[in-house]
């Protein structure tokens, strides 16, 4: 029997050399500007990016609920990979794993984004919604 776990891809262009685009996703202050849906702000990022360090993310909607996601780095390659678990501190039993890859343009940075691993595909489909959104708010840091 073969059971298919749930899983997303986002792809995205960049207007930024992959440098930069890498620094967004390994610099607190940087992850801070763009990370997140719409509605939402960073509160606060700790950030160890190497391979088994650690990740946490404190993130406020605007109508004040607040969320926390963690995780331990698994991959770490400058300008062309991270790869992290990812769990909600509310339900840290349900460990996901995000890979993001990045790839050098003439004009820029291409970023796939995949997100696998997931309990179910209800939680998949949220995480389109919020990963979608990030991507925007990245986009929008480099215009």
């Amino acid at each position: 029997m073969n059971v298919t776990v749930p899983s997303l891809t986002l792809v995205r262009r960049i207007r930024a050399p992959p440098a930069r685009v890498f620094a967004a996703w390994t610099e607190a202050e940087m992850l801070a500007q763009w990370f997140g849906p719409h509605h939402t702000s960073v509160e606060s990022a700790e950030i160890d990016p190497r391979v088994d360090g650690r990740f946490r993310i404190r993130l406020r909607e605007d109508n004040g609920e607040r969320h926390e996601i963690g995780g331990r780095y698994l991959a770490m390659e400058p300008e062309r990979e991270i790869a992290f678990t990812w769990a909600w501190a509310s339900t840290p039993e349900r460990e996901s794993r995000v890979t993001v890859r990045f790839r050098p343009l003439e004009d820029g940075t291409e970023i796939t984004l995949t997100h696998d691993r997931f309990a179910d595909s209800d939680t998949a489909t949220r995480h389109r919604r919020g990963w979608t959104e990030s991507m925007e708010r990245l986009l929008a840091m480099f215009d």
